[in-house]
């Protein structure tokens, strides 16, 4: 499945362009300096033509060597002027726009990380990437050759024009009599490029979802011997990618030896015309030389300006998308700020010190509504309580809202009907940030990020001391496999944990959670993808681990939460039976035929069911 960019409608809208300039205003001095630069570089470019008019004119028929090399240092410091301004203007343009693109980036990112769950379930990765990556530089190619270079343009030839009028308006009238082909050409070249463009922006966003989805994806890609047919795939976005940018180059291509055509068109008149007064003695051969230079100069920033049509209909078109991006609304959080936090406290301190047991927490569930789709309830007025230090299990069919249990516990989502409280506080008026770090949470898939062992344990707390971290590993007793790495706690970590196992992954995980010493341990299936041998240690660990600390642990093996002290189980997003183990299997219920399913043989199952 691909997915398309948002069509945008308008080429020039004014309400983005302001909002980008916003991003210039931190940035004014500089600004300021570049467009000086730009205007004092585009003064001295009219200066040499007319330098050339007056050595025509005065010096030469006069036999002056004295004017002439007047002229010629005049002319040598203008040129070394020019040079010097272009590069003044040049560098602090592309400062400008990496000091910019810097800014936006880490402004995307800060809101990424605030936004909720359901924004990612919506959104493929791979378009997420190009908001950040192209869709930025998109927006730098503005800044740094659009939006201030662009009022360049416009005065070089303002200013040209200003300047063949005041030497001969009539003259200067043949020059511009070619100005109606130019509109005609610069229009046919915008609307074309601009529908071009959007093609190709479609293009690259599904080449960046389907890359992103496919090289995650590559284990079943393999498995399920799919190569060739996402080969093909592949090879059809990519050739319709290639395509669209080969219409585009047909476009350039046409555009600029037409205005370059028009251009040695307007020469020609002016040679035709202005000559023709040269001989009458009406105009002076200086005068036709100068117009020459001027008209051949006149077109160039109507070229640049055609192609920075091109930059602005793409920096409109990604400032939709990352404004659209940036102004979706936070819905689990508010206004809180996890990129601001990390900027001013590098390094936040755990609540509670790594030695102590903490405190418990009660926790409450009361009328507990939620769907992920509207009018499909996955929890229907679910109510429970957990008391301090209470372990609690919560089993039931896949479906039944389990997991959904966890999301909404710590906010991942928020609940659509009814409430839940920590300390009989409402979770939604708790800080986002104090109310997750009360919790280690232990999940079925592990998620390991490239760097080292410590590194995946601590996740960036470097207030964690090395001790710590292997006091964690080996309460859960990954310091078995941890010592037999050539690095111990410092072996490098491949991308997503691919040099480990799913047990040693699995392993880490309880140390990450287990280092962070929670107030409240949530084990999601955490132990389905451990051997049995791993999976004992691991409840022997629990056992020490548990003891104190509240706990809520989610499980399809009914063996991993017999010795919780309260059972809970769901069916159909209700919560159906409580109690613990040996009252639900006297109440001969869901948890007794849940339990017969996994413990007993089909032989005495029939047997049990007939009796």
């Amino acid at each position: 499945m691909t997915h398309d960019e948002e069509v945008i409608g308008k080429a020039y809208d004014a309400r983005l362009m302001r909002r980008l300039l916003t991003y210039l205003y931190p940035y004014r001095g500089r600004v300021a300096l570049a467009a000086s630069a730009i205007v004092g570089h585009s003064i001295l470019e009219l200066a040499p033509p007319y330098l050339t008019k007056v050595v025509i004119d005065r010096y030469i028929p006069s036999g002056d060597l004295s004017g002439l090399g007047f002229i010629a240092a005049i002319f040598l410091v203008t040129l070394s002027g020019s040079f010097a301004l272009e590069y003044l203007q040049t560098w602090t343009l592309q400062m400008l726009g990496q000091r910019i693109m810097f800014d936006m980036r880490m402004q995307v990112i800060g809101h990424l990380q605030r936004l909720d769950l359901k924004f990612y379930d919506r959104n493929p990765v791979g378009r997420l990437m190009t908001r950040v990556t192209t869709d930025v530089d998109v927006l730098n190619e503005l800044f740094t050759s659009g939006v201030v270079s662009v009022f360049g343009d416009l005065f070089t030839l303002v200013g040209i024009m200003g300047v063949l009028i005041w030497m001969d308006w009539r003259l200067a009238l043949v020059a511009f009599s070619v100005l109606p082909l130019i509109v005609l050409i610069t229009q046919w070249f915008r609307r074309n490029v601009r529908e071009s463009y959007r093609t190709v922006r479609t293009w690259i966003a599904r080449i960046n979802a389907y890359l992103q989805e496919r090289i995650t994806g590559m284990t079943t890609v393999h498995l399920f011997r799919r190569e060739a047919r996402d080969f093909a795939a592949f090879d059809e976005i990519d050739r319709q990618h290639r395509d669209a940018n080969v219409r585009s180059i047909f476009f350039y291509a046409v555009f600029y030896p037409a205005v370059e055509l028009v251009s040695a068109l307007a020469v020609a008149l002016i040679l035709w015309v202005g000559g023709g007064w040269v001989i009458s003695n009406s105009l002076t051969l200086g005068s036709l030389v100068a117009f020459v230079m001027y008209a051949q100069r006149f077109f160039r920033p109507i070229m640049d300006m055609s192609e920075k049509f091109n930059v602005l209909q793409g920096a409109m078109a990604s400032s939709e998308r990352i404004f659209g991006l940036l102004d979706t609304p936070v819905e689990v959080g508010g206004r809180e700020s996890f990129l601001e936090d990390s900027r001013t406290h590098p390094a936040p301190h755990r609540d509670c010190p790594p030695k102590m047991t903490p405190d418990p927490v009660t926790i409450s569930f009361e009328h507990v509504t939620f769907g992920y789709v509207e009018n499909e309830p996955v929890l229907k007025d679910v109510s429970f309580r957990v008391e301090p230090g209470q372990r609690v299990g919560i089993v039931g069919a896949t479906g039944a809202g389990k997991t959904t249990i966890v999301s909404l516990l710590l906010r991942f989502y928020d609940v659509q009907g009814g409430r839940i409280t920590i300390n009989g506080v409402d979770i939604r008026d708790m800080d986002l940030k104090a109310l997750r770090s009360m919790f280690g949470l232990v999940l079925q898939d592990v998620h390991l990020f490239s760097g080292t062992i410590a590194g995946n344990i601590r996740l960036g707390h470097e207030e964690i001391s090395d001790e710590e971290v292997r006091r964690a590993a080996a309460a859960v007793h990954a310091d078995v496999f941890i010592d037999r790495l050539p690095g111990g706690l410092h072996t490098p970590v491949a991308e997503r944990g691919a040099t480990l196992s799913v047990g040693q992954k699995q392993l880490l995980s309880f140390a990450r959670a287990l280092a962070f010493n929670p107030r409240v341990l949530i084990l999601d299936e955490a132990t389905s993808s451990v051997d049995t041998e791993t999976e004992l240690l691991i409840r022997d660990a629990l056992r020490v681990v548990m003891e104190g600390r509240t706990t809520i642990a989610i499980a399809h093996r009914l063996s991993t939460i017999q010795g919780m002290d309260r059972i809970i189980v769901l069916h159909k997003g209700q919560l159906r039976e409580s109690g613990s183990h040996q009252e639900l299997l006297a109440a001969r219920g869901i948890y007794h035929r849940l339990y017969q399913l996994q413990f007993q043989s089909p032989t005495a199952e029939k047997a049990t069911s007939t009796a």
